[in-house]
């Protein structure tokens, strides 16, 4: 059972509340009669027969804090100062979030200082001899145009004392973490510092991670982008494979522990007749292997085009000492590269005419800028942490579950207790097996 299924079943387990910083008492200087109600809140689940099944049994649904600008706040903005960072991987979107913050935080609420915090969390320890930046709307006044993160970012765990010790003395009361799991993960330890030193510190939390794979935040940004950006690459390794005999394009996406990208680009460019995600376990032998898939699939058609996700078939690799990155995330063995030597291989060894295009756009794809809807979500997903923090919330993370523009808060602790993964009884994974006919040449005798 997926965390997301226990807590709609099992809602009254879990703390759903946002931790606040005290009673709200200042006036919101927004001229937006569009307020947020105080006690509003957004269903986890748009299920009525979920719903009446859970009220039948005298249980409350599952329900989030709707996001928003409150009428009266908890930080007086006159004495507010700000700081922003980001962490882990980059990703498209990274600086539309920084601009929307800005933004907010100078247009809506007049706060004149406001940090960017240089190279993520290494930023806020001093011994790494990081000077902040300062942040306006003129200096971000185009940064959307650009990849990456005008910031700069980093990997790995901080003090959290150290962390906080540096908040005090720059006297900031509001921090955006702009991140995945692990980044998160350090700003719900930094929002438990701060409570434990009674300090008056909102720690609110973006969510950044390409691999889609944070819990009830819906999709997060940079997500979209991703997948847009694997069609160009998909459509060269189609070319490339129809362009001789027995041709195979080999494409490598992102995903290390969730297929999510991997799916959504398989349904969106339906050239594509394998994917294989870190969900679904797969054989390379034998005769319903990857490897016999292709030879049937060759027996009808003269081409294949493959997606595989980074994390999928790591059990077919030969084991080899389990290394990390600094922030803890097992580092997966080149399943791609892997995958073109075997596939050639067996193919040479049948005396079979095959040639194998090997394509691994990955650090192309989250190096870019946001484009389309994902931009919109950039700003909305900003803007909604702002008014979080202002409105005194704290260690919580800013989400769309339902991916229709209500947005909601999150408890950092629920969002990163598991990561989201592909149901493969879920609509998305059946539109994948439809939409690339692989269970016909894995299992032809079904």
């Amino acid at each position: 059972m997926s965390i997301f299924e226990d807590v709609v079943g099992n809602p009254e387990k879990f703390r759903l509340d946002i931790e606040t910083l005290g009673e709200r008492k200042v006036d919101s200087p927004i001229r937006n009669p569009l307020f947020v109600e105080e006690g509003s809140r957004v269903y986890l689940t748009p299920d009525t027969k979920q719903v009446t099944a859970l009220r039948a049994r005298g249980v409350e649904p599952p329900s989030f804090e709707k996001a928003g600008p409150h009428a009266k706040i908890f930080h007086d903005p006159a004495w507010s100062r700000a700081a922003i960072l980001t962490a882990g991987g980059l990703c498209p979107g990274l600086n539309h979030v920084i601009k929307g913050l800005v933004e907010i935080l100078s247009f809506d609420y007049g706060i004149k200082t406001i940090y960017g915090i240089r190279y993520g969390y290494k930023g806020l320890v001093a011994d790494h001899d990081l000077t902040p930046i300062f942040l306006d709307p003129d200096s971000v006044d185009t940064i959307h145009t650009l990849g990456g993160t005008i910031l700069g970012s980093s990997r790995g765990q901080q003090d959290t004392s150290k962390i906080v010790d540096t908040l005090m003395r720059m006297n900031i009361n509001l921090l955006f973490c702009i991140g995945g799991d692990g980044s998160l993960r350090a700003a719900r330890d930094i929002a438990v510092e701060c409570r434990r030193r009674k300090l008056a510190i909102s720690v609110v939390g973006v969510p950044k991670t390409i691999d889609n794979d944070l819990n009830f935040v819906g999709r997060s940004f940079g997500f979209e982008t991703a997948v847009t950006a694997t069609e160009p690459v998909i459509q060269a390794a189609h070319m490339e494979a129809k362009g001789c005999r027995n041709g195979i394009g080999l494409v490598k996406l992102m995903g290390r522990d969730s297929g999510f990208i991997a799916a959504y680009a398989a349904v969106a460019n339906p050239v594509v007749n394998f994917c294989l995600v870190p969900e679904e376990r797969f054989e390379l032998e034998g005769p319903n292997g990857l490897l016999a898939a292709l030879e049937r699939r060759f027996a009808t058609k003269d081409h294949a085009v493959i997606i595989v996700a980074e994390g999928a078939g790591q059990d077919l690799i030969a084991a080899g000492g389990e290394e990390r990155d600094a922030s803890g995330n097992v580092l997966k063995k080149d399943i791609g590269e892997f995958l073109k030597r075997r596939i050639t291989e067996y193919f040479k060894g049948k005396g079979v005419e095959a040639s194998v295009k090997y394509f691994d756009p990955s650090y192309s794809i989250r190096s870019i800028p946001a484009v389309g809807a994902d931009a919109i979500r950039c700003y909305m997903l900003a803007r909604a942490a702002v008014h979080a923090a202002m409105a005194g919330c704290t260690n919580c993370v800013v989400g769309d579950i339902h991916h229709g523009g209500e947005y909601s808060l999150v408890p950092i602790d629920l969002a990163v207790v598991e990561r989201q993964k592909l149901d493969l009884k879920g609509e998305l994974w059946l539109a994948v097996l439809d939409s690339t006919c692989q269970m016909d040449y894995f299992y032809p005798q079904r």
